[in-house]
């Protein structure tokens, strides 16, 4: 019975430990970045499909991680469409701005799943939570 009582004294302060740095993480100032992700967020309208988010101003994101995270101001983003059944994928190229600290859901507006040509619409877009607006740079 002595030793539980030993050990839960001495794991106290290594467990306060533990979770004031989880908590620090989480109250962290140096994620600024905005994300784009390409599924719909509306299910209900018939007309949009999900996208496929393929470069970010000419270069190409991490394969597989969405959300894909960018930085704010103006972007130039790919995007993939699905694929029809008459036609390969087809991409198009979407002036995008972007503000800190928001998630984008983009999706391709079609006139019907057979047709392959389609344009790219903001879906939704929502804050990022725990996300903080980068400094502001002045003007030297």
């Amino acid at each position: 019975m002595k030793r539980s009582t030993r050990f839960i004294s001495t794991a106290r302060p290594a467990l306060a430990l533990i979770a004031a740095v989880a908590l620090s993480g989480c109250a962290s100032s140096g994620y600024h970045f905005s994300q784009i992700e390409g599924s719909r967020y509306f299910k209900t309208n018939i007309d949009t499909f999900p996208v496929v988010v393929t470069q970010v101003d000419g270069r190409s994101p991490a394969i597989g991680i969405t959300p894909v995270l960018v930085l704010p101001g103006q972007r130039m983003i790919t995007v993939q469409g699905a694929a029809a059944p008459v036609n390969l994928q087809t991409t198009v190229d979407f002036p995008l701005d972007v503000k800190p600290c928001t998630r984008y859901y983009l999706v391709a507006v079609k006139q019907s799943r057979l047709v392959n040509d389609f344009s790219v619409r903001i879906d939704y877009q929502e804050p990022v939570m725990g996300c903080t607006p980068p400094p502001e740079k002045s003007a030297a």
